[in-house]
C-alpha cells in the first residue's frame, strides 16, 4: 500500500502537489465544469488546515510546450479561491525566479497555483532536470491528480525522485473502489462498455473476463461485435480488422462462463446531426443507415442484467450521447443504475460527463476523475504516477 498525506507530517512544510485542473473552458476563457476543482479540495484543504505552505501545480490542454495566454490556469486560480474562500497567488510560471519568489513568500496556510506545467515541452518528457527544479519548490510531493497518473511525467514520476511523497486523499479514494473492484468485487459482478472502439478496449476484456460476470457492450464498438456474429450493421461505425478479434473474445468468454450481450434493437439515422431522422429497427441495421443508440428492446435487457448485479462498472456512453436523437439510451442506463442497491463506479470520460449532465454523479458509488488512467487500471497496468510514490 502506497502511503497517504496523512501518513507525512506536513506541518508548517511546503507541499508540492500535483492536481488535475485540466477544466473545460468555453471561447472566452469561462470554466464551463468546475468538477475537477471540487474534487481536488479535500486534499488541498487537509493541507491548508494543518497548517502547510500548499504549492498546487497542473496542466491545461495541450500547448505543446509553448506559453499560450488561453491555456493559463488564472481562471482555475480565480475558481479555486472562490471556493476556498482566500486568494490563490498564481505567479507567471511554474518554475524559475517568479515561483520561486511567489513560494518563498508563503505563510503556513497559503495556497499557490503554478502555471500550466505544458508551457514546457520538458514537462511531458519527464525531463530529470525539469522535474529537480519543480520539487525544489517543496519540502514534500503528493500526487492528488488521478487523470494523469498514467502518464510519467516530471510533475507525476520524476519529481518523487527528489522529494517524500505519498497520494491525495481523491487519489486513495480512486484506488480503494477499483481496487476493490478488481479483486474482491461483491457478485454478480456487470461491465457496461460503450465508445467508439474495440481498439481502445481489447485490453480491458481481457483482463476482466477473469472478474466479471455479465459483459454488456454498447456504443458504435458494439457494431464490430454484432459484425462478428453475422447481423447487418450497415453503414455504423465498424472496425473491420477487429471482427475476429471480437469474435474470439465470445469464445474465450465462453470459457470463462461470461455472458456477453449485445444490442437486440437499435436507434438509427442516415446522418450524424443533432436534427437528424431517427427509426428503431430490430437485429439488421439496413444500408445507408447508421446505428447510434441501444434501442428500447435492449434498454429493457441491459437492465434485466443490472438489476441482478451488485458490482457495476461503466466505461463508454451506449450511444451517440452529444446530440438529443441518440442519448436516451445512456439515459435510460444511467438513471437505472443509480437506482440500484449496488456498488456503481463509474469510469470517468465521456461517461462521467454524460452521468454529471444528467444530474445522478451523487447518486453513484465512485465517479472516476480519470478516463484513460480508470482504463489502464482496468487493463491491469500499473500506474507510473502511483508506482512511484512510496510505500508505507
Amino acid at each position: 500500500m502506497k502511503k497517504n498525506i496523512r501518513d507525512l507530517d506536513i506541518k508548517g512544510k511546503k507541499v508540492l502537489m500535483r492536481v488535475d485542473f485540466n477544466v473545460p473552458l468555453n471561447g472566452r476563457g469561462r470554466i464551463t465544469d468546475d468538477t475537477r476543482i471540487k474534487r481536488a479540495l479535500p486534499t488541498i484543504q487537509y493541507a491548508v488546515k494543518s497548517p502547510a505552505k500548499v504549492i498546487l501545480m497542473s496542466h491545461l490542454g495541450r500547448p505543446g510546450g509553448e506559453a499560450s495566454p488561453r491555456l493559463s490556469l488564472k481562471p482555475c486560480a480565480e475558481r479555486l479561491s472562490r471556493f476556498l474562500g482566500r486568494k490563490v497567488k498564481m505567479p507567471g510560471d511554474c518554475v524559475g525566479p517568479e515561483a520561486e519568489a511567489a513560494v518563498n513568500g508563503m505563510k503556513d496556510g497559503d495556497v499557490v497555483l503554478l502555471e500550466n506545467l505544458r508551457f514546457h515541452k520538458e514537462e511531458t518528457k519527464n525531463d530529470p532536470e525539469f522535474a529537480k527544479k519543480l520539487a525544489s519548490l517543496g519540502d514534500v510531493f503528493v500526487n492528488d491528480a488521478f487523470g494523469t497518473c498514467h502518464r510519467a511525467h516530471a510533475s507525476t514520476e520524476g519529481v518523487t525522485k527528489f522529494l517524500p511523497s505519498a497520494m491525495g486523499l481523491l487519489v486513495e479514494k480512486e484506488i480503494r473502489f477499483f481496487d476493490k473492484a478488481l479483486h474482491d468485487p461483491e457478485k454478480p459482478f456487470a461491465l457496461i462498455l460503450g465508445g467508439a472502439k474495440v481498439s481502445d478496449k481489447i485490453a480491458v476484456i481481457e483482463n476482466m473476463l477473469d472478474k466479471i460476470d455479465f459483459l454488456l457492450i454498447g456504443g458504435a464498438m458494439a457494431y464490430t461485435f454484432l459484425k462478428s456474429r453475422l447481423k447487418g450493421v450497415g453503414n455504423s461505425k465498424l472496425e473491420q480488422d477487429k471482427v475476429a478479434v471480437a469474435s474470439d473474445i465470445f469464445t474465450k468468454a465462453r470459457n470463462k462462463n461470461v455472458s456477453i450481450f449485445l444490442p437486440e434493437d437499435h436507434v438509427i439515422a442516415r446522418t450524424v446531426t443533432a436534427n437528424a431522422k431517427t427509426r428503431v429497427v430490430r437485429e439488421h441495421i439496413p444500408d445507408g443507415w447508421i446505428g447510434l443508440d441501444i434501442g428500447p428492446g435492449t434498454i429493457k435487457k441491459f437492465e434485466r442484467i443490472l438489476k441482478e448485479s451488485k458490482t457495476i462498472i461503466w466505461n463508454g456512453p451506449v450511444g451517440f450521447f452529444e446530440f438529443r436523437p441518440f442519448r436516451k439510451g445512456t439515459a435510460h442506463i444511467a438513471k437505472f443504475i443509480s437506482r440500484l442497491k449496488a456498488t456503481t463506479i463509474i469510469g470517468g470520460g465521456d461517461t462521467a460527463a454524460a452521468v454529471n449532465e444528467l444530474g445522478l454523479g451523487k447518486r453513484m458509488s465512485h465517479i472516476s476523475t480519470g478516463g484513460g488512467a480508470s482504463l489502464e487500471y482496468l487493463e491491469g497496468k500499473e500506474l507510473p504516477g502511483i508506482a512511484a510514490l512510496q510505500d508505507r
